[in-house]
């Protein structure tokens, strides 16, 4: 026979565990009680006869058959059994019928069961008994009925079971409950799951505003199918931009090719044409190459190779790398980096991301104007900060700078690819430093990063 879908759960069958678990501490805790319980009513029962054992054998014969008469009298709920037998074993006084072997001298408390005889009828009970040999030859035996400890029993199993049947239900209840919303929400998941892989990129897992180990997983998942998507539209846009820029001079390739087949009247002229292909051609390989740099890059595959790496050598190298085109430019370039900037990275990765952004700054800077590589400490970071008087960015371009092929319109008549920034963007990202961009006049660009442990 199958079982339902709920019942062959996970969370169904921890249920149970724990609510037979919790059933066996509830056993175990009863069964402690009506020990201590019985235990108790027992040792109490057995000082009584015991001591009205002893005084009544102390007492003269007169008195004591009195007492036995009190006692017997004295017992509504016909609890008390005493008798007093002679030495050949015939009853003198008592409600006991005959006299059992184990009480045929001398005994301490145990349990028997005896007839007891009185104007009500003949009875028998299971009694905890005493008896005690006289000097006169007589035997003393006291009793008392102990069906009150079985009756306490059958009021704890009747309590037990009362108990144990409404929490099984409980139990039960709970673990199909538990068992059925886990696995709604499973089943929801696998829905929402499906939709993703059938390409519904938008989709996301449910998740509730609670603490629940599965809402956490569920916003950490949404969390990775966030960037997983901007990823997928990134590389969707990437796609787009390369064939819109590689189009334009591999068209321009086959115009010029084509026009000069029909055209070129000398070797001198068909060379011309043949040298503006290969510029353009050219052009394109340098795109592509840029992008399997950013590509490689992203990939985090040098992270074994990062050192300690001194920034302040690095703002001065690339410095010295660009003062002969600033000069060329009559573009002041200033270089202030005395000391320090101990960081941990990969410096030639470094050396690049900081060269892309003084070559933007040295491009981008009209004659006569002015440069600013500084490396200065902010708060608990150290600062590359590279600074022009060129015609800098608005402010809603600053995310967009840094996006692959992207060019501002300030910028459209300057030669370039439009993926300098990205690299910067990339390779800092790998070292999990800070990109800014500030708007106003003139371009600022920093990267903030963190000082080596």
């Amino acid at each position: 026979m199958r079982l339902p879908d709920f019942a062959r759960t996970t969370t169904f069958r921890w249920t149970l565990v724990v609510f037979i678990a919790f059933t066996l501490a509830i056993v175990v805790s009863f069964a402690f009680v009506y020990m201590r319980t019985t235990n108790y009513m027992v040792a109490r029962t057995d000082g009584l006869i015991t001591q009205e054992a002893g005084v009544m054998a102390a007492d003269s014969p007169e008195r004591r058959f009195q007492a036995m008469e009190d006692r017997l009298r004295q017992d509504p709920r016909r609890t008390k059994l005493g008798g007093l037998y002679a030495a050949d074993g015939s009853r003198l006084i008592g409600n006991i019928e005959s006299l059992p072997p184990l009480l045929r001298g001398d005994a301490g408390p145990l349990n028997i069961s005896l007839v007891r005889v009185d104007p009500l009828g003949r009875e028998r009970q299971k009694v905890r008994a005493v008896a005690r040999k006289l000097p006169s030859g007589e035997l003393l035996v006291l009793g008392r009925n102990i069906d009150e400890n079985a009756q306490i029993a059958d009021i704890m199993e009747s309590g037990l079971a009362v108990g144990l049947i409404p929490a099984l239900c409980l139990g039960l209840a709970a673990g199909i409950f538990l068992s059925i919303r886990a696995q709604k929400r499973v089943e929801e998941v696998n829905i929402r799951v499906q939709r993703i892989i059938a390409g519904e990129l938008r989709q996301r897992l449910p998740a509730r505003d609670s603490n629940e180990p599965f809402d956490k997983l569920a916003s950490i998942v949404n969390g990775m199918l966030d960037e997983i998507e901007t990823l997928i539209q990134s590389i969707a846009g990437v796609g787009d931009d390369i064939a819109h820029d590689l189009r334009t001079p591999l068209t321009r390739v086959r115009i010029c090719l084509e026009r000069n087949r029909a055209n070129a009247r000398t070797l001198e002229e068909l060379q011309r044409s043949v040298d503006q292909a290969i510029g353009s051609i050219d052009q394109a390989l340098s795109m592509i190459t840029a992008l399997l740099r950013i590509r490689e890059i992203e990939q985090v595959r040098r992270l074994d190779g990062f050192g300690p790496v001194s920034l302040a050598e690095l703002v001065r190298e690339v410095g010295d790398l660009y003062e002969p085109f600033a000069e060329e430019k009559r573009i002041a370039l200033h270089v202030e980096a005395d000391s320090g900037g101990a960081v941990r990275g990969d410096r030639d990765l470094l050396f690049e991301a900081l060269a892309n952004l003084v070559d933007n700054a040295v491009k981008f800077t009209p004659e006569d104007g002015r440069v600013d590589v500084k490396l200065i400490r902010v708060g608990g970071e150290w600062v590359v900060r590279v600074v022009d008087s060129g015609p800098g960015v608005n402010a809603g371009e600053r995310d967009l700078i840094v996006r692959r092929f992207y060019r501002s319109d300030k910028s459209r008549h300057t030669k370039g690819l439009g993926l300098g920034l990205s690299l910067v963007a990339a390779i800092v990202k790998l070292h999990g430093f800070r990109l800014n961009i500030a708007p106003g006049p003139g371009f600022v660009a920093e990267i903030a990063c963190r000082p080596a442990a």
